[in-house]
């Protein structure tokens, strides 16, 4: 189901997808790659209408440095366009800046951001030790 969820997400039919895991059985429902492909529904979901505004996102986080809100708007818009290492360096910069900004909405996000990308992905284990080393520091 998982796959099947996958590649509909791939083909841009998110309401196929979403049918398909609708599908899926409870006890399978916390299944890692179910999970990942919730997780990445949920993003897609998110970013679309966002990638449309890239430009402008990024001149918006560029011209105002402390200006949280525009940053993570240029992340969606970052991940939506298909950039996700884009948008976990603004997330993470973000929380560098003030972990508790929006009731820590980037931190929020890069944990959705990790799920959908999965705990072995090289992206997912850079981010996840840059986030350790920014919160434990």
């Amino acid at each position: 189901m998982a796959g099947l969820a996958r590649c509909y997400l791939k083909s841009g039919d998110l309401e196929r997808a979403k049918t398909t895991l609708q599908l899926v059985r409870p006890d399978a429902a916390t299944d890692e790659a179910i999970v990942a492909v919730q997780a990445e529904l949920k993003l897609r979901e998110q970013s679309s209408a966002a990638a449309a505004g890239l430009e402008a996102a990024k001149a918006k986080a560029e011209a105002d440095p402390k200006d949280h809100q525009a940053r993570f708007d240029y992340a969606l818009a970052l991940d939506g366009a298909d950039d996700r290492e884009g948008a976990l360096t603004q997330l993470l910069e973000i929380v560098r800046r003030d972990r508790k900004w929006n009731e820590e909405a980037a931190r929020k996000h890069l944990v959705t951001l990790f799920e959908a990308m999965g705990p072995t992905d090289p992206r997912t284990l850079d981010a996840r030790r840059r986030l350790s080393s920014i919160l434990f520091s």
